[in-house]
């Protein structure tokens, strides 16, 4: 089994680590990397990063990145539990309608949405029926925020829905069995079975949220600036390669953090018999 795993030791060698390897060489340098007489190691840029416009822009990107996550759970919860909850025929139409809009390109998803939203746009238009509006919904957070949950939502369903499938019901009917109430049943049997799905659920939102510059750019209007655009100006019109690697790895390590500590909760919890 060995040799067959050589391919993909050479794919991830060369497409993962090789390209983390060459982001980490340039956050912490300076100067043309082809140029070993300019080429030098440094801190600075990484000293730039913590400079208070830099900060409020990943303080803004984080706030954004948590409520879109926290929407998604509040929403992808009962939408997963209420799917699991149906016939085996009908859950599979009701997955497939929250995978059917992943298979169209991520940026045309979002592009779809500045026809909905704009002051002329069906939404408005449907409001102007009835004499209200035009709403301000685009270009701003909250435009950001509706761009986020619905890009990101299935990523928070699907993990929630596959642990939900796989609950042993059999605890569930011991809980209604000892006089547990519907409610009792969902607060103190399901929901922490669930948490392993919510954990995944919740690290499979966040981490594009908190990244992402191509929802800001379009329906933010640019005027809501992201870390991730940040990064995306260094590279494709600044030029400061070094810049956007160094903001490159501080976003990479903090991701890292927020795996490890969703792990470690998950962990304890299992450890603990998987009930609170």
């Amino acid at each position: 089994m060995k040799k067959y795993s050589i391919p993909y030791f050479f794919w991830l060698l060369i497409f993962v680590v090789l390209p983390l390897v060459l982001i980490a060489l340039m956050a912490f340098s300076q100067g043309d990397m082809m140029n070993l007489s300019t080429f030098k190691f440094s801190f600075d840029n990484f000293v730039r990063f913590f400079e208070k416009t830099y900060l409020n822009i990943l303080g803004n990107s984080i706030l954004l990145a948590t409520v879109s996550t926290v929407l998604c759970l509040i929403i992808g919860y009962p939408a997963a539990f209420i799917i699991s909850r149906q016939p085996e025929r009908r859950q599979n139409i009701l997955i497939l309608l929250f995978v059917i809009p992943m298979w169209m390109n991520f940026l045309l998803r979002t592009y779809a949405w500045l026809s909905l939203l704009g002051n002329n746009g069906l939404i408005n238009k449907f409001f102007g029926i009835f004499g209200l509006g035009p709403f301000d919904i685009i270009y701003n957070n909250k435009a950001i925020l509706l761009g986020m949950v619905y890009n990101f939502l299935p990523f928070m369903v699907l993990p929630i829905y596959t642990v939900l499938n796989k609950l042993d019901q059999s605890l569930v009917e011991a809980a209604r069995d000892l006089g547990a109430s519907e409610r009792e049943v969902v607060s103190k049997v399901i929901f922490p079975l669930s948490i392993p799905g919510i954990t995944s659920g919740i690290i499979m939102v966040f981490i594009p949220a908190l990244s992402t510059f191509v929802i800001s750019s379009l329906l933010g209007g640019n005027k809501a600036m992201l870390i991730g655009n940040v990064i995306e100006q260094q590279f494709r019109f600044t030029g400061d390669w070094h810049f956007g690697s160094a903001i490159s790895m501080i976003l990479v390590f903090l991701m890292f953090i927020w795996v490890l500590v969703s792990s470690k909760l998950n962990v304890d919890r299992e450890s603990e018999g998987g009930l609170w």
